[in-house]
């Protein structure tokens, strides 16, 4: 019975990681399709269709809705009280990836939040 609540408990972990990791992802590959737009000219003028049949955006998409299964799983055992805030994750890693891949400026103030963050899914991630 144990070592089942501890499969379980794992489980819901590597999921709770995954819909983080494929959230943020999906953020990213949102804002790097805007990136795109911009570098054509030509699609400036081109219709919704072709300007939506942009690869980035379909993988963000396709990253979104997969995180999006992967906290259904977590939906299903773990209670929506801890579960959500430790979705609080991800401010924390789009904002480090946002600096590393496009350069965006982090102020001390902002990183401090950032940790407050950090302790905050760790006082209530002892819980779990």
């Amino acid at each position: 019975m144990a070592s089942r609540l501890k499969r379980e408990r794992m489980l819901s972990l590597i999921l709770l990681v995954m819909s983080s990791l494929l959230a943020c992802s999906g953020q990213l590959m949102q804002k790097q399709a805007v990136h795109w737009w911009a570098a054509r000219p030509e699609l400036q003028q081109a219709g919704l269709l072709r300007r939506l049949l942009n690869p980035w955006l379909i993988a963000g998409i396709g990253a979104l809705g997969c995180g999006m299964l992967c906290w259904l799983g977590v939906l299903h055992t773990v209670p929506l009280s801890l579960a959500y805030p430790m979705l609080s994750l991800n401010f924390v890693l789009v904002a480090i990836a946002a600096r590393w891949l496009f350069g965006e400026r982090l102020s001390w103030r902002y990183l401090g939040g950032l940790v407050l963050i950090m302790a905050g899914i760790v006082v209530l991630g002892a819980e779990w």
